[in-house]
């Protein structure tokens, strides 16, 4: 297990990214999907928990094979998707992802909280199981470097200045310097419990979560101008729309979007600190040891050794016993 807390600091205030989020989250979504690949929306529908009150359920596919590096696609079968179940609560949400039926030992937890401050609180998550040196990694969005396929000029918030609010440019240094500032808060947990690919997995996984996380923070500020006017049931149909668009766009499956508005029951998910998904505990099958092995036909049953006295006698033991036979190609 691999945890690390990020801390993304944004030029707005905990009340406007409430409209933001949810405007970048579905954009950005239909901007990453194309067919095959990105994200469709199964179920999208008011939440009301005991301790946390009422929020917002969703529930994700996201189809990623073309986006993972070679050495994992090796290992993973042709199509396949990670499962996300969210629980907002804003200021306060939940996240898990798990790999659908695919690694039951993989999986992703996300909390976040959201603050009008510059990344300064580290007691936030005080009474959420927590490692003790967990690292803290500060996200700069102006000044971190995003991958190259994700540049664009404008968004790019070295040069970007909103025209309705008037913020920006953000100059080096602007964390120290900006009013208002608000600061997204995220407890990231990654399991991966394979033997011999936990680490170097664990470690992947987040560096692909902190470009997401960077990108899309940075994605929220650069559109500003385009929902900083909106209201909640503005930006709740544009979220409608897009969603619908993009399950249209992936064509994977027929869009299998729910949108209601009655809330779900409390019963319909795990505990209220957080989301759970069942998974098999039998290992997937190309990890398991098949139970019988069948013998070599060509293996000689029982092996003759020479005579001590004929031992110049010319002979030789039979040619399986032999390394210098030409490589395999593996």
């Amino acid at each position: 297990m691999l945890m690390k807390e990020y801390r993304i600091c944004m030029p707005l205030t905990v009340e406007e990214y409430q409209i933001g989020q949810l405007y970048m989250i579905s954009k950005h979504s239909h901007e990453q999907s194309e067919r095959g690949e990105g994200v469709e929306v199964v179920q999208n529908q008011p939440y009301e928990d005991p301790e946390h009150g009422q929020g917002q359920f969703t529930e994700k596919r996201v189809y990623l094979n073309n986006k993972l590096p070679s050495w994992a696609r090796a290992v993973v079968p042709k199509i396949f998707y990670v499962t996300e179940k969210a629980w907002n609560y804003y200021p306060y949400t939940i996240t898990g992802m798990e790999l659908c039926s695919f690694l039951p030992k993989f999986s992703i937890h996300i909390e976040t909280k959201y603050e009008d401050n510059k990344g300064s609180n580290g007691n936030i998550f005080v009474g959420e199981p927590k490692e003790e040196e967990t690292e803290v990694c500060f996200v700069d969005i102006a000044y971190d470097e995003i991958p190259e396929r994700h540049y664009k000029d404008s968004e790019d918030l070295r040069y970007f200045k909103s025209e309705k609010t008037k913020r920006g440019v953000l100059k080096e240094g602007w964390i120290d310097s900006q009013e208002p500032i608000m600061c997204s808060y995220k407890l990231v947990t990654v399991k991966f419990e394979v033997w011999g690919l936990q680490t170097r997995v664990e470690q992947f996984v987040h560096k692909v979560i902190r470009d997401v996380l960077l990108l899309g923070h940075r994605q929220a500020f650069a559109w500003v101008d385009e929902w900083i006017d909106m209201t909640m049931e503005e930006v709740r149909e544009y979220e409608r729309a897009t969603q619908e668009a993009t399950n249209l766009k992936i064509g994977t499956f027929p869009p299998a979007i729910s949108i209601s508005e009655t809330p779900l029951p409390s019963s319909t998910r795990g505990p209220n600190s957080a989301p759970t998904t069942p998974l098999s505990t039998e290992p997937p099958e190309f990890l398991a040891v098949p139970k019988d092995r069948p013998r070599k036909k060509s293996a000689p049953e029982t092996l003759t050794l020479p005579d001590p006295g004929r031992r110049n006698s010319g002979f030789r033991l039979p040619s399986i016993f032999s390394w210098n036979s030409s490589p395999q190609p593996e």
